[in-house]
């Protein structure tokens, strides 16, 4: 399918917010959204963004019932990992379900691949649900190491009154 990849810019963020309130859904966390348009405005065009986004974008006959065109993302930020150096974390990578299994994940994933190369990475880290075995495979098939088996790592957070009282300690 016809489609093309781009960096967002802050007229985006009313779609990508769109986009995320679906992942949500389907990641069944939808309740865990908070986020806004105007903090997405804020956190990823700014002079010092805290995140990155790329769009996946259909031409307008491609548009969904709708009448979206935008219907892709991924979100990445650069961090440091004191083992290798330079690393990417891909916060998210979504296609509308409609759209999915026409190569426009793999388009999303390799954007973000090409852009951590770009930038003298060495690692592109992300999390993935454990009961969604579809996205796993597609990871897995494309190359990727499940760490959480073959290194037993586990992430771990802090978050809310748990974090806050860290910070006093």
């Amino acid at each position: 399918m016809e489609h093309s990849i781009r960096a967002a810019s802050v007229e985006d963020c009313k779609d990508i917010r769109r986009l995320i309130g679906e992942f949500a859904e389907y990641l069944k966390v939808a309740d865990e959204v908070t986020i806004t348009q105007r903090d997405l405005e804020r956190d990823g065009f700014s002079e010092n963004p805290f995140f990155h986004c790329i769009i996946a974008e259909v031409p307008e006959q491609h548009k969904t019932k709708e009448g979206h065109t935008k219907i892709g993302y991924a979100t990445y930020f650069y961090n440091y990992n004191t083992w290798c150096g330079r690393a990417i974390y891909m916060g998210n990578l979504y296609v509308m379900s409609e759209f999915r299994g026409k190569g426009i994940g793999r388009a999303l994933m390799s954007k973000v691949a090409q852009l951590s190369l770009a930038a003298g990475c060495r690692q592109l880290n992300f999390l993935v649900m454990d009961w969604n075995k579809s996205a796993q495979d597609f990871y897995l098939r494309q190359g990727c190491v499940d760490i959480t088996a073959s290194k037993g790592k586990h992430v771990m957070r802090f978050e809310g009154k748990a974090l806050e009282h860290l910070a006093q300690l």
